[in-house]
């Protein structure tokens, strides 16, 4: 996969509209408790937008560019069902329709108890590149969850892209491991943090 990376300025009306729809299908506020436990005046779905024709679009857009601001040619991308799923599906058909070569898999939370049991499916083979993606960062255990498996595999991560990082330290947790963990949008963004 090529790296060449765009001016950063031509790629600002595409963040502002992620920014936007986050905001309107995704963001809710109230008192929620996370997956991790933790108690939030605010609640991300980042499958309302993700899963969405035009979120699709943008995160595939902006995902693809950010691979390439970061240096990173993996030749695969993706990471733990069900949140990463929309959002690697969606750089590679932003990869694809630009003439650029690069796969998806999943990372299954659980082994099949039938047929192959793998915990990986799609596109994956031992000593693969390959970059995590992740809908929303919160602990970073969802990530983190999902390289141990890749090396496991004997998968080589190149670090972590997700679509927002919510600022609670989930970043820092996967970077005290040595990855690289980059985000398409932050809760500061969003007015949220």
């Amino acid at each position: 996969m090529t790296t060449t990376s765009v001016d950063s300025s031509e790629l600002e009306p595409l963040r502002q509209r992620l920014r936007d729809l986050l905001l309107a299908r995704s963001v809710s506020r109230g008192d929620f408790t996370l997956a991790s436990g933790r108690r939030s005046s605010f609640y991300i779905d980042a499958r309302r937008t993700t899963m969405s024709g035009e979120g699709f679009a943008l995160i595939g857009a902006l995902g693809l560019e950010r691979l390439a601001a970061q240096g990173w040619a993996p030749q695969a991308v993706g990471g733990l069902t069900l949140g990463a799923d929309p959002v690697a599906y969606a750089i590679v058909a932003a990869a694809r329709a630009r003439g650029r070569a690069l796969d998806a898999f999943t990372v299954r939370k659980q082994a099949k108890t039938h047929g192959t049991a793998q915990r990986i499916e799609g596109c994956f083979t031992p000593g693969a590149t390959v970059v995590v993606v992740e809908d929303v960062i919160t602990t970073g255990r969802s990530a983190g969850d999902a390289i141990a498996v890749v090396e496991a595999a004997g998968g080589r991560v190149l670090g972590v892209l997700a679509v927002v990082d919510r600022e609670e330290g989930g970043r820092e947790a996967l970077e005290r491991t040595g990855q690289t963990v980059t985000a398409l949008v932050t809760a500061t963004e969003l007015g949220l943090a």
